[in-house]
């Protein structure tokens, strides 16, 4: 990639303000009067390394991504990333209904029965005006927990998606068609949750006379699941 086309691209993103919790002890400050809950995600081997997703349940929401511990150079190529938007009705209502499954994170879930493979530091967290939960895991064998990770993943995934088409978009138009066909294949595997966040990228795309018509079609298909899946006609992953 080239990095000096994707710093100029980074340069119109917003400056990265990471989310953190606090699990014992609340103060008044983190009890917030809209209930929130906050999944954040490190992995060292992955890209971003680090990310947050703080969803309110007004269905508002916040992704903040990061590459804290890669160099300085790599970091430039991929830099840091803060979006504000709104999660479908029906996948709020998932992560609100799961969190209550899970008894808001009140307690250990992460699996120790025997060694799993390290898919990275996760946590997720739980904050009204009574309650300020947090759990911590690498897997948890709690289907509550377990959906909302997967969701949370692929929210981020949709997310970074919606990053490289903008980008392909703007400085390599050829490279759309693989971008786009590899999204299809992950949504139509289940991998891809709340397509409609990145719907205008896709619009653009779809509505740009200039990119290869294949292209195009893609990102017509893509646009169409994801009004399904924010209908609730698509099954979200699990």
């Amino acid at each position: 990639m080239n990095r000096e086309l994707f710093n100029l691209m980074s340069m119109t993103g917003l400056s990265l303000g990471l989310l953190t919790g606090v699990v014992q002890n609340p103060t008044p400050a983190e009890n917030p009067a809209i209930p929130t809950v906050t999944f954040n995600c490190l992995w060292e081997a992955a890209t971003p390394q680090d990310y947050t997703i703080t969803v309110r349940s007004t269905a508002t929401a916040r992704y903040v991504s990061t590459n804290p511990l890669r160099s300085v150079e790599d970091r430039a190529e991929n830099p840091d990333y803060d979006m504000e938007f709104t999660l479908s009705t029906p996948g709020a209502a998932k992560v609100f209904a799961l969190a209550t499954q899970a008894k808001y994170f009140d307690g250990d879930f992460d699996y120790k029965k025997h060694a799993v493979a390290d898919t990275g530091k996760k946590t997720l967290t739980y904050a009204d005006m009574v309650r300020h939960f947090q759990t911590t895991y690498n897997w948890s064998e709690n289907p509550a927990i377990d959906q909302l990770s997967r969701f949370f993943q692929g929210l981020s995934s949709t997310i970074e998606s919606g990053r490289k088409l903008q980008f392909l978009h703007r400085f390599d138009k050829l490279g759309l068609e693989a971008q786009l066909k590899a999204m299809e294949d992950e949504a139509q595997n289940g991998y891809l949750a709340e397509l409609q966040v990145i719907a205008p990228v896709l619009q653009s795309i779809a509505s740009d006379a200039s990119v290869m018509n294949i292209a195009r079609q893609r990102a017509r298909r893509l646009l169409e699941l994801g009004k399904a899946q924010a209908a609730g006609q698509v099954k979200l992953p699990q």
